[in-house]
């Protein structure tokens, strides 16, 4: 099923600014957590070189206290060092425990040159052998070997969020000589393993604190662009539905244009033979001689000759308006006249018109006979819509260079369905009449840059607002 062009047209811009900003809000999205978890590895990755250096001067330190405060003093003192003594590793325990005491070391582990743990704060483990692997064999080597060892589920280690996280460094113990910076031949071997669960953990709390400011930040944005778009959309929505309205009426507009040329010239094919009628009519009437019934021919030919030529009339000016001759004039004087020239119709109908006129009314720059014309077929109109008489309210105010007349009756009012057609050519609701009257009216007011409009009261009738303004753009003010 194919769209009907125009609503394509009117689709395709909103889609246009959804789908680029949906897309550019989860790219956003997806760079802002990828960026955060990038730097979460990164943090890791430097505490991790942290910890190994850490783990080393920790080491370094205890390798110099060990030599200088136990195997040196314990060798002039026993000969030999012997841990198996218990009062030899009650004071190796001693310097180790009081050089570690501020070291966050969750274990040590001392081994001797043939792969037997010498000392250990686990004291089931002293004695064991052949335990400490390639990172021994490589400390034998003078080289310093870390590894970091997790402890959780499946899901928690592959997040990088274990429940323990372990750092063992193993490295040569080094004979060193008091007030020496230099190093002797590699005596042994020291391995420690320092708990890191808690460091891990914080940086799980910070990684949370990352994403979830991110999701703020990106719901914030959201929001934003959500409004944003919103409103897009609604500018493009009005702008589409504006531009197929204009083209609505362009389409409109030409279909009148060629009807007014028809209608203009069968106009004015018909006055001519019109006139020629009511000429001969009227010259008939003046030789009539015969008496009777016969004598009323004449007068009903004219009359409807003149009736005939008002309606060309209505054609003509609807067909061919004609361009507003300015000049200044006053509203309310206008009104005034048509409703003096309209007393003996309202009185034998039983209506009388309330007229509430602003105080100093400015003149406007207007053509004064179609100003006549336009509130002359308002009131018509008001007066018709009550044929059981009734009061019609006519108010003129002024304010920002705009002048505007409304004139309420308390007729029935017009049919919901019927309110948009009133001002199209040839519709009317009346048994007799062109339906040209108030197209010809919002052509006159049009003319003079000016708005109609016409609607229901709640209370009943209807209600015309005429708005002018004082003076039509571009047009040259001409003094009274």
């Amino acid at each position: 099923m194919k769209m009907d062009p125009e609503k394509q047209e009117k689709v395709k811009p909103f889609r246009l600014v959804k789908y680029f900003t949906f897309t550019s809000l989860i790219f956003i999205f997806i760079g802002t957590v990828a960026l955060a978890f990038a730097n979460i590895q990164w943090a890791r990755q430097m505490h991790l070189k942290k910890s190994e250096a850490y783990a080393l001067s920790i080491i370094d330190n205890l390798n110099r206290q060990i030599f200088t405060q136990f195997i040196i003093p314990a060798a002039l003192k026993y000969g030999k060092i012997q841990l198996r003594d218990k009062e030899q590793f009650e004071w190796l325990d001693n310097v180790v425990r009081s050089t570690l005491h501020s070291f966050k070391v969750e274990m040590i582990h001392i081994y001797d040159m043939k792969n037997v743990i010498s000392y250990s704060f686990d004291p089931t483990l002293v004695g064991k052998k052949d335990i400490g692997g390639a990172a021994y064999e490589n400390a034998l080597e003078g080289k310093v070997t870390s590894k970091l060892t997790h402890r959780g589920s499946f899901i928690e280690i592959f997040t990088g969020f274990p429940q323990e996280s372990r750092l063992t460094t193993v490295s040569p113990l080094r004979a060193q000589m008091p007030l020496s910076k230099l190093s002797g031949p590699v005596g042994g071997v020291i391995e420690i393993v320092q708990d890191l669960s808690q460091d891990y953990h914080a940086i799980f709390r910070f990684q949370i604190r990352v994403i979830t400011t991110s999701a703020l930040v990106m719901g914030a944005l959201f929001l934003i662009l959500l409004f944003i778009v919103r409103r897009g959309e609604r500018i493009i929505e009005a702008r589409s539905q504006e531009r197929i309205r204009l083209k609505e009426e362009l389409s409109r507009a030409e279909h009148l244009s060629s009807l007014g040329e028809m209608v203009a010239a069968v106009s004015h094919e018909i006055r001519n033979p019109l006139g020629i009628i009511k000429s001969s009519a009227e010259l008939l009437k003046k030789k009539q001689t015969v008496a009777g019934n016969m004598n009323a021919l004449p007068d009903i030919i004219v009359e409807e000759s003149t009736r005939l030529n008002a309606i060309i009339t209505d054609f003509l000016n609807f067909a061919r308006p004609k361009v507003p001759n300015l000049s200044p004039c006053r509203v309310e004087e206008v009104i005034k006249k048509i409703v003096q020239l309209l007393s003996v119709q309202l009185e034998q109908q039983g209506c009388r018109v309330e007229s509430r006129f602003q105080e100093a009314l400015p003149e406007i720059l207007a053509d004064a006979d179609m100003l006549h014309q336009i509130f002359l077929n308002l009131l018509i109109n008001a007066l018709q819509a009550m044929p059981e008489g009734g009061v019609i309210r006519v108010t003129v105010t002024a304010q920002d260079k705009r002048v505007t007349v409304i004139i309420e009756d308390d007729g029935q009012g017009i049919p919901p369905e019927f309110l948009s057609k009133v001002w199209s050519p040839f519709f009317t609701t009346k048994e007799k009449g062109t339906g040209l009257g108030l197209g010809i009216v919002k052509a006159m007011v049009e003319s003079h840059e000016g708005t109609i409009r016409i609607e229901n009261k709640p209370a009943g009738g209807t209600a015309v607002t005429l708005v002018l303004p004082v003076r039509p753009e571009n047009a040259p003010w001409k003094p009274s």
